[in-house]
Order: structure tokens, then C-alpha cells, then sequence
């Protein structure tokens, strides 16, 4: 079997994912986090229960991404001729302290274990080797400040030699102000500088490390990769009560234009899905489905889907989210299909239980079934397709090693799902790992 794996891989224009030279992974921050303050500041309290404007995409960018210009061409072929694709995906992964008692080191190896296990993934390589991640949001923790760029994104995922795009989160939206009438730095900043660049290039907040810059065109964009469509959303900045992509009928200060996009995008699509030649993937932070104790799902943002797919008359054939800081999965029955609704806001920050009294697993209320008990540990998501299957993996990974927890294929013709969750023995923790022992301190990067 072919391997995908090249060591320092560089896309067409010249894009780099991974250091050079492996390094020992930190122990600690290297800029102080004290981004839990967003909580008490004026502005925080003043617009809690608000949405945060939606930035417009980057003037005359096409909505979608296509993932040849980002890859080198050996790597592209080597999956055209294996049949099909392998991704990554997880949100919630910032590396931020839950609480005063929790050590900075615990933060950080709860990370380090998910993002260490998918590096580990990618350099196993082989025909089924994840091609690229798919963020589903809150990158950063508590509020999305640049400073905080290099200890929670670019220094866990620094050997993750792969493009990494990704849609933002709540926590990713959210800006702190020393007053209650403006923010500090507008919603959204560090995010569109480092994911929505016009040009590849380094980043200042990646003190250094190599991995640059991606050049999505906006907040919300569909990713076409050989065999998958994944079309991507933000949900805006509310932590809770849900999330929102529209006005929902004038109830928020938004435009419509996310639903716009979602219309288009899914009729542009759905010749390809409907000709076997993809899968249709809908990712979006704040889960429509949830029942997890903190956040719960999101009614509106569900209705909101459920009409842009009625309107196109295309379902997608899974629907991804973050937010709640475990693992989910649902099935959705529609238009004689079965749809995964899966819940992977298991990245590495505050694990978070479902709710108490949970009746066991299968659940079944109204058109959704909740159908094995929530996982709270932290883990990701690979998933696979060949445009006739697609198959959604969940693994945890922790300091015992990775093990995988679930599974779910769905036949995509027939919308058909079939699934094999089983759990597998541990395998060790992989390099570097989620609490690196004491090590000289690494040749300094640039500093703020």
C-alpha cells in the first residue's frame, strides 16, 4: 500500500504545515492566558445574550475551496488512484486553564493527547491516511485574541503535516472590552488573519513555527475534496441559547445571506452527490442536536438547515458540530434517509457531561434518535468515503493511549445507515505525547 505520508509536505503555492525537525511538546504557556477574564468585563456582561456582526467574505473569492491548491499533486493522485479520502475532524481544542485549580500542564496534555493521536494518524499514512482536518470551531479559548494563537493552535498541532481549515467558533467570535460600548479588536480578527488570508504566508502569531496561513474566503465556505463536499458554517458567538446563522425571521440583527449560501451551495452540489461522485457534509459549530448538561441543541439553527436542504431538495449525508465537549450521535430520518448527526466538541478543553437522568441509549424523540450513550472523553473524528460510503469513526485519546469508541457507515445511494461501534485496546500514547517529560527548553521562538 502506498504511503501518503511526506515528511514537510508543501502545497502548489508554497504552503508549509509541519516543523521541520520534531520538537518536545511545552508544559507550559508561553503567554499568560488570562482570557477567562471575557467573563467579567463590561462588554462581556453588557452583550452576553447578543450576536457579533458576520464578517463578508473576502471581495471577488469564489465560496468554495478546492483542495488541489493545497496539496501537493503526488499526494492528490495517490488518492485519486486509492478510490477514496480520509480526514480529521474535532472541534473545541483550546488549551485553556477550566478552572484556578487546574495546572496549566493538565490544559495543555489535554490537547496535546487528541493532537498528538492525529498526528500519529498522519504519519502512519497508508491509502487511508487523513488527507486534511477539519476544524468544527472554538480553535481558542475563552475569547479568540491573537496572543493566544501560538500556545493553543499552532504549537499542538506544529508536526500536523497537513492543511488544517477550519470554521469558527463561539469562543472563536467572542471580544472582550475594557468598557461596555466596543470591543477591543472587532469579532473575528485573529481568525480571518489566520484562516482567511488573501495570500499564503506565515503568520505573526505563530512565533516562528512554519505552518502558514489559509486562504478561505470567509467565515462560512465549502470545501471540495476528491470524493467529499463539506460545507461549512458559522454559528456566531452566543455561548448559550444556541447557535445562529440568519435573522431567524428578524429575531437577530443578521442577514440572511448564510442561508443564501447554504441554498447555493447545496444546488450547486447536488448533481455531483446525486452522479456518485461525493459526499455531502454539513459542518457547523453550535450542534442542532444536543443533549449535553451546559449547552443543549439549537432549535433555529436546525430549522434553518432543514429549510436550505428542503428548498435545494438535497440532504447531506452527515451534519458535524462542536460546542458541547463530548461525543454525540443521532440519526436523523428524512425524505427516507437516514442522516448522522454527530457531536465531536471533544478536542481537549472542559469535558462536559449529558444531561442527568438520561434514560439509556437508543432514545427516540419525534424524527431524531439519540442512539448510544454520550462518550465524555476526549477524542476525534475520522472519517472516510469513496462517495458510495462514508464512514464516521470516533476515537479517544488520552495519556492511557487511543481507542476507538464508535463507528457509523452510512450507504449513501440508499441513505442507509449501518453501524459498528465496538471498543478496541488501547494503543500506547503516541509521540511526542500529552505530558512530555522534563526537557531543556526549546530553542526560543519569537516572542510577543
Amino acid at each position: 500500500m502506498t504511503s501518503l505520508w511526506k515528511a514537510n509536505i508543501t502545497g502548489p503555492t508554497g504552503q508549509l504545515y509541519a516543523e521541520p525537525k520534531p520538537t518536545p511538546g511545552e508544559l507550559s504557556f508561553q503567554v499568560d492566558n488570562t482570557s477567562a477574564e471575557y467573563y467579567t468585563s463590561p462588554y462581556y456582561k453588557a452583550h452576553k445574550s447578543q450576536v457579533q456582526p458576520i464578517p463578508p467574505p473576502r471581495p471577488n473569492a469564489l465560496p468554495y475551496l478546492h483542495f488541489e491548491n493545497f496539496i501537493p499533486a503526488e499526494i492528490l493522485a495517490a488518492i485519486h488512484a486509492a478510490g477514496r479520502i480520509a480526514f480529521h475532524a474535532v472541534g473545541d481544542t483550546g488549551a485553556a486553564k477550566v478552572n484556578r485549580s487546574q495546572t496549566a500542564a493538565t490544559a495543555i496534555g489535554h490537547e496535546a493527547a487528541v493532537a498528538d493521536a492525529m498526528v500519529a494518524d498522519v504519519h502512519s499514512g497508508g491509502a487511508d491516511g487523513p488527507a486534511f482536518f477539519f476544524h468544527l470551531g472554538d480553535i481558542i479559548y475563552n475569547f479568540g485574541e491573537a496572543q493566544y494563537y501560538y500556545d493553543q493552535f499552532y504549537e499542538p498541532f506544529r508536526e500536523y503535516d497537513r492543511p488544517i481549515f477550519a470554521i469558527p467558533g463561539n469562543h472563536d467570535g467572542m471580544v472582550f472590552g475594557q468598557g461596555s460600548s466596543a470591543p477591543q479588536v472587532p469579532t473575528l480578527d485573529a481568525y480571518l488573519a489566520n484562516f482567511c488570508a488573501a495570500a499564503p504566508g506565515s503568520s505573526p502569531d505563530s512565533c516562528g513555527l512554519v505552518r502558514s496561513v489559509m486562504t478561505q474566503p470567509g467565515v462560512y465556505f465549502t470545501l471540495d475534496a476528491p470524493f467529499v463536499s463539506i460545507i461549512g458554517l458559522y454559528s456566531n458567538v452566543l455561548d448559550t441559547g444556541g447557535g445562529v446563522i440568519s435573522s431567524q425571521g428578524g429575531h437577530f440583527p443578521l442577514t440572511d445571506d448564510q442561508l443564501t449560501f447554504l441554498k447555493y451551495e447545496l444546488t450547486r452540489l447536488k448533481p455531483r452527490r446525486q452522479n456518485g461522485e461525493r459526499a455531502v457534509l454539513i459542518a457547523v459549530h453550535h450542534p442542532p442536536l444536543s443533549v449535553d448538561a451546559k449547552h443543549g441543541g439549537s432549535t433555529g439553527l436546525a430549522q434553518d438547515i432543514d429549510s436550505c436542504c428542503q428548498a435545494a431538495g438535497l440532504w447531506p449525508d452527515a451534519v458535524l458540530s462542536g460546542h458541547a465537549h463530548l461525543y454525540e450521535r443521532f440519526t436523523c430520518r428524512v425524505n427516507g434517509r437516514q442522516v448522522p448527526y454527530i457531536v465531536s466538541g471533544s478536542g481537549g478543553f472542559a469535558a462536559t457531561r449529558p444531561l442527568s437522568g438520561l434514560p439509556k441509549a437508543p432514545i427516540t424523540i419525534g424524527d431524531h434518535t439519540l442512539e448510544l450513550d454520550p462518550i465524555v472523553e476526549f477524542g476525534y473524528l475520522t472519517i472516510t468515503t469513496d462517495a458510495e460510503t462514508l464512514t464516521v469513526t470516533f476515537k479517544t485519546a488520552t495519556a492511557a493511549g487511543v481507542a476507538t469508541r464508535d463507528a457509523v457507515t452510512v450507504d449513501l445511494p440508499s441513505g442507509r445507515i449501518t453501524t459498528g461501534s465496538s471498543a478496541t485496546a488501547l494503543k500506547p500514547a503516541p509521540h511526542p505525547g500529552p505530558h512530555p517529560p522534563p526537557h531543556p527548553k526549546r530553542p526560543p521562538h519569537k516572542k510577543r
